[in-house]
């Protein structure tokens, strides 16, 4: 479909010549001969383009872009006049206008400018789908799971929201949003973003662990032509394209002491310069960071700079791992398994109780994001609607650390493409005889506890699972500690 263009020029040899030239060129135009007749039809055509004189009998060139801009001011209109006055120019500019073109113009130049204007739509329309697909992303619906542990974390995200909306927008505070890998501590932050009053900014994320720290500074701050060797280009830095919005650093953690002082300027006094730069430019962006290490104890071990550290944490979020969060594990499977079916064009996939009492007895050292990239495997590989305790590859002993493996040793290794495949793994208190794998029974448990006298870090621990999840069992088998 051919792209539309408006010409209103009240010379009407010179109308039919910029149509002409422009049909020529792949375009649907026609012309108007005064800006009263552009405007009727405005009100049943949605051009791509005008191209306007500014002296017209009647309404001028100007007095029309104004009405456009009540109409349509996404719409893109190109001047052309005789005049040489440097005011009019300017108030062209002032209303908008894509360009400004002295009489007579070259068609060459026309086409150049027609083609930049209708470039810089596309553009705007392209940032806008983007805009609206980085939003569908976000938000605290997207944070699924109801237990007390997430929904805590979602409480503690509308307190901050909700001071926030009292603050102005210089005011925001920085979030530190802390928790393991795969935890989903990036659906933390596009939550403060998109539900937040800078939804319709950019949001931008950098991932500091996996930018090498010779070039992080110039992808945070950009540089001029020049500044070094592979400089050929000025470059904006990422902290000046989220202008207006929220620049997440991801992993923030890894920056070596050097990006963390040039962080630290930038906090304090909200001003970059790019490499090769004299001069200074204020930036209005709120930061929010996440990292899964240790800060405090890397301030100490001297890695990490503790002003740094009190800037990024005003306020803290902490994401709780998967192995806490009772029953969303399940809750989590089945969105994940819902989603990836309609993506995989398998809609009727399901759990099979022993599955889902598997997928509850199991550790999760990989968080949800283990969750979902099992349960993709799972999906593709699915050849029924049921999935069975056999499809899901299960096996955490060669991916969990060893100090991961002492807190709770997981139940199993159910995967055919694990060694040791449904045996009991053992933990540091060593193996359950006769236990089942991932699915201890009433009377197993009982026997544990008691042996235990009802300590339930212990107990856990004897029968490869966390405590939430021994919880669980105590609550589901209806069992009360004797007196």
């Amino acid at each position: 479909m051919s792209n539309l263009a408006l010409i209103i020029e009240d010379d009407e040899t010179l109308a039919e010549n910029v149509c002409v030239f422009l049909e020529r060129n792949g375009w649907d135009a026609h012309y108007c001969l005064t800006a009263e007749e552009a405007l009727k039809a405005l009100e049943t055509e949605h051009p791509d383009i005008v191209i306007s004189d500014v002296m017209l009998p009647g309404l001028s060139g100007l007095q029309l872009m104004e009405k456009i801009n009540q109409m349509d001011r996404d719409l893109r209109v190109i001047f052309m006049t005789g005049s040489e006055r440097v005011q009019t120019a300017v108030e062209a500019m002032k209303l908008g206008a894509a360009d400004y073109l002295t009489k007579p113009v070259a068609l060459a130049e026309l086409k150049l400018s027609v083609d930049r204007a209708l470039g810089s739509v596309q553009m705007e329309r392209t940032l806008s789908a983007h805009n609206r697909r980085q939003a569908e992303k976000g938000g605290i619906k997207r944070l699924v799971g109801n237990s007390p542990a997430m929904d805590d974390v979602k409480g503690r995200i509308r307190q901050i929201l909700d001071a926030e909306s009292r603050l102005t927008e210089d005011e925001l505070p920085a979030v530190l949003v802390i928790g393991e890998t795969g935890t989903g501590k990036e659906l933390v932050a596009r939550a403060l973003h998109f539900d937040g009053s800078r939804s319709a900014q950019p949001f931008v994320e950098v991932n500091c662990a996996a930018i090498p720290d010779h070039l992080l500074e110039s992808e945070l701050f950009g540089h001029e032509r020049g500044a070094f060797t592979d400089a050929k280009e000025r470059k904006v830095g990422l902290v000046e394209s989220a202008e207006g919005g929220t620049l997440f650093l991801d992993e923030i953690g890894e920056t070596d002491l050097t990006i963390q002082a040039k962080l630290l300027k930038f906090l304090e006094d909200r001003t970059v310069r790019r490499i090769g730069s004299l001069r200074t430019r204020r930036v209005n962006v709120r930061i929010v960071s996440a990292t899964n290490r240790d800060l405090a104890q890397l301030v100490q071990e001297g890695r990490f700079r503790s002003d740094l550290y009190f800037r990024l944490r005003i306020i803290e979020v902490k994401l709780p791992p998967l192995r806490e969060r009772g029953t969303d594990v399940l809750e989590l499977g089945k969105h994940f398994l819902k989603d990836l079916g309609r993506r995989y064009g398998k809609r009727d996939l399901v759990f099979s109780q022993d599955t889902e009492r598997m997928l509850m007895g199991y550790h999760w050292p990989g968080n949800v994001r283990e969750l979902r990239n099992m349960l993709e495997e799972t999906v593709l590989l699915a050849s029924h609607p049921v999935i069975m305790p056999e499809q899901l590859a299960l096996c955490s002993r060669a991916l969990a650390d060893p100090a991961t493996r002492d807190q709770v040793a997981p139940p199993s290794c159910m995967s055919t493409s694990c060694s040791g495949a449904g045996s009991l793994s053992g933990s540091r208190f060593g193996p359950i005889q006769g236990a089942k794998p991932g699915d201890p029974d009433r009377d197993e448990v009982v026997r544990v506890l008691e042996r235990t006298d009802w300590n339930v870090s212990k107990s856990a621990k004897l029968l490869g699972l966390s405590r939430d999840m021994l919880r669980y069992r105590i609550e589901k088998f209806g069992l009360e500690r004797p007196g």
